[in-house]
């Protein structure tokens, strides 16, 4: 069962200096460009005959690597895209239904708000999984810059007292985006 952690006090072993990137499988890699360029807007080069790499505003990739079989992410195992409203979140929502057969996506989950973020999931051609969210300006850093959401070593705290810190604070969001 899940629980409060503590952190670490040993020096790193690694002096690593950056989350560079990360790998996503895909089937074709002709359809997943399409999918990557013309659904989500990804910035995409072909770096091998199977191999693109995908960012979008930052230095942070991924390799899709396009790979034999049928396998699929676990839904848990998601990455994030931000758009810049929950209005924007629903009309995302709202087109991709629309163009759902024409780009092969396999699945749309509701929108909902969950952990103080407003969104949905998709499930991509290739099994991948995507959340189109609504995130505050600098995406999750507001969890790193107050110490109050960060839970670490919080043994003190009763169940509600967790999930109240767990949802974003309304103070987080502009004035003309809070819901």
């Amino acid at each position: 069962m899940p629980g409060i952690t503590h952190r670490s006090t040993k020096t790193p072993l690694l002096k690593t200096k950056f989350l560079s990137h990360g790998t996503l499988e895909c089937r074709d890699i002709s359809a997943s460009r399409r999918f990557y360029e013309e659904v989500l807007g990804l910035e995409v080069v072909q770096q091998a005959p199977m191999a693109l790499l995908v960012r979008l505003g930052s230095d942070h990739c991924y390799a899709a690597v396009e790979t034999p079989g049928e396998g699929e992410m676990p839904l848990m195992n998601h990455n994030g895209l931000d758009v810049s409203s929950d209005e924007e979140v629903r009309q995302a929502h709202e087109m991709l239904h629309e163009v759902k057969d024409e780009y092969g996506i396999r699945q749309i989950t509701k929108p909902v708000r969950q952990h103080g973020t407003y969104a949905f999931f998709l499930q991509d051609l290739d099994g991948n999984w995507w959340e189109i969210c609504h995130l505050p300006q600098g995406g999750y850093a507001f969890r790193y810059e107050n110490s109050e959401v960060d839970l670490t070593g919080r043994d003190d705290l009763s169940p509600e007292e967790i999930r109240s810190r767990y949802t974003r604070p309304e103070d987080y969001l502009s004035p003309s985006t809070a819901v």
